[in-house]
């Protein structure tokens, strides 16, 4: 993982120094600037050998509905530096925690290069560590139990006795009871939740170790297991019988418990030492060590990559819901736009000065203040327009084009013909349009009511699970 972190950071820096020249966009935060200078050394070096590579109709068409007063391909470059910096920084912080992921693994390992382990303070509990054996060309995994140094201390005799009549329980392991044992016993120096010391010794090692393993027999064999306990200066022993019933191991199997037992003696030896060096060789064959630890790295940067590739296809449709929710909002404002060219154009008005009318009250509102209106901010930008000297008739079709709206779009051909053929019917027209608007927006809220009534539904079934079960549990109980 490590070098996976440094290239991918050698190439994040070599990719900023070729793009040290470039410039970034106004209001960019300064952490941002690296990655926007990136993204758009990038954008500019695909957009020269692969021009097809940033060409999507639907994204260009949304953009242009969303920011009609802008260039197109501006929006568009702006658009796609954006994204491509967002996608640089999920890859260059999600290989960052990767490399945290490593560096946390790597400090959990506490086997050291000459094949020792420290022990914890007499009063700290023993840790589980997994280990890897190389030995004769083969790997195999143990996990043991690293126990803190022993000293001296007080013991109980009740508490002796308890964990004296538990004990048999204690060693079954995966048998059934200790008159049909094939599979290894669980003989430990500790139980959990017992501060007591077990020694065990079995009467026949061939067929039980005094580990608990169990070894290959043609027969049934009784063996008779002696244990010694101790807690503090207090000592008990006795005697458990198990019958050891016959079990074929394989090659693999038998190799992996006499170096479980090797290990494991091992670390009975070195219980008053302050490191435990674990065995070299074994017959003749050199051990080689190795702890194995949780490294979850590689799938952080995994996961890094993955969400870069996911944020980068799921922007697009970011944008799309941006451009219904401004549809949205044109459709709302409609009606109100509607009235408010009624009552100018009633008032003798024209529609030139309606619109500059409107606007301008929208303006000092927005200065105070107020929320932005899609549809205003058209009226807005037909008013300049016309102040800047396009015809009227074009200036109302741009205001319908710019929409993607029928509203508007029929609006805009019916202000578009009243320059055309007088405007001896425009207000009746109007007010037809005024009425037809409102109709719409009541069959739009009633359709808005019934899918918050369906939205509601779910939370309303959740209500009535929890009052009935406040009504029933009360009343089972009572019985």
């Amino acid at each position: 993982m490590y070098w996976i972190a440094l290239i991918t950071w050698v190439i994040f820096a070599v990719l900023l120094y070729l793009a040290r020249k470039e410039g970034t966009a106004e209001g960019t935060a300064a952490l941002m600037k690296p990655f926007h200078k990136t993204a758009m050394y990038l954008y500019k070096k695909s957009c020269l050998y692969f021009p097809r590579l940033f060409t999507s109709p639907r994204v260009e068409k949304d953009l242009q509905q969303l920011h009609p007063c802008e260039s197109g391909e501006c929006l568009k470059a702006e658009y796609y530096v954006k994204k491509i910096a967002f996608c640089l920084v999920i890859v260059v912080v999600g290989t960052l925690f990767g490399a945290g992921t490593k560096l946390s693994a790597g400090s959990n390992l506490i086997l050291g290069l000459d094949g020792s382990v420290p022990r914890g303070d007499y009063r700290e509990v023993g840790k589980e560590i997994d280990i890897i054996a190389d030995y004769d060309s083969r790997q195999m995994d143990f996990r043991v139990e690293v126990e803190p140094r022993l000293l001296a201390g007080r013991d109980a005799d009740e508490l002796i006795a308890d964990f004296r009549a538990k004990l048999p329980q204690y060693i079954l392991g995966k048998n059934s009871d200790l008159e049909n044992v094939s599979d290894n016993l669980v003989l430990r120096e500790h139980y959990e939740g017992w501060p007591i010391t077990v020694r065990w010794e079995s009467g026949s090692p061939g067929i039980l170790s005094d580990t608990g393993q169990i070894f290959a027999v043609e027969k049934a064999e009784s063996v008779t297991l002696a244990y010694d306990l101790c807690y503090g200066g207090k000592e008990d022993c006795g005697e458990i019988l198990v019958k050891v019933t016959p079990r074929m191991l394989t090659a693999e199997e038998t190799l992996y418990r006499e170096l479980e037992e090797l290990l494991l003696s091992s670390q009975r030896e070195s219980l008053e030492q302050d490191r435990w060096h674990l065995p070299e060789e074994w017959k003749g064959e050199r051990i080689g060590w190795s702890q194995a630890v949780e490294d979850n790295s590689l799938y952080m940067w995994a996961a890094a990559m993955g969400t870069a590739v996911l944020v980068y296809a799921f922007l697009d449709r970011d944008l799309h819901e941006q451009l219904e929710k401004r549809k949205k909002g044109l459709r709302r404002a409609y009606p109100e736009v509607v009235h408010k060219l009624v009552l100018f154009v009633g008032a003798g008005m024209t529609i030139r000065g309606a619109f500059h009318k409107i606007a301008g009250d929208y303006e000092v509102k927005r200065g105070s203040g107020g929320k932005q209106c899609p549809a205003y901010e058209e009226i807005l930008y037909t008013c300049r327009e016309l102040s800047s000297g396009v015809s009227e008739g074009v200036s109302y079709e741009h205001f319908g084009r710019r929409t993607g709206l029928q509203e508007y779009i029929r609006l805009s051909t019916l202000l578009a013909q009243n320059l055309k053929r007088g405007n001896s019917t425009l207000l009746e027209r109007l007010r037809e349009e005024a009425d037809k608007a409102a109709e719409e927006r009541l069959q739009q809220s009633k359709k808005l009511g019934e899918e918050a009534g369906t939205k509601l539904l779910v939370p309303m079934v959740l209500m009535l699970a929890v009052v009935m079960a406040i009504i029933m549990i009360p009343a089972f109980s009572n019985m």
